[in-house]
């Protein structure tokens, strides 16, 4: 009797278990900053959003920002609940990903870390700062 009751929980567990990666990933929206020639940087999704942009996404998205730019970035939490962003610092070539758990409006800002002078690129208007508003519903 112990023994199938052993072997009905031990099927039970393996079928309530998620099926691979996929069963338990949330939802990802990428967007990147590149550089540009009419203010230096913008967010890009398919084209370009300008240095403010805003997104709407669901609880549990979790925003993947590649910083397509010769530049190193520093992102800031400005408002909204806590977010874990780790270091501060994402380098050129690299991504960054943020998990929204909790509903709300988040206010990031991501700020150059070089100059485009020392960088040796050639913009129209000064290095800008980015802003990013996300709406968590």
């Amino acid at each position: 009797m112990k023994r199938i009751l052993f072997v009905c929980l031990g099927v039970l567990a393996v079928a309530g278990a998620p099926v691979g990666a996929a069963a338990v990933a949330s939802p990802t929206f990428r967007m990147s900053i590149v550089h540009h020639f009419r203010g230096c940087h913008v967010w890009w999704r398919n084209e370009a959003r300008g240095a403010s942009t805003t997104i709407r996404i669901k609880r549990g998205t979790r925003v993947e920002i590649r910083v397509s730019c010769p530049m190193d970035f520093e992102f800031r939490q400005l408002a909204g609940p806590r977010l874990a962003l780790g270091t501060r610092r994402t380098a050129a070539g690299t991504a960054r990903t943020i998990v929204f758990r909790k509903p709300g409006r988040y206010v990031l800002r991501a700020k150059n870390l070089q100059s485009s002078e020392e960088r040796g690129l050639e913009t129209l208007g000064p290095d800008n700062l980015l802003r990013l508003t996300v709406i968590v519903s």
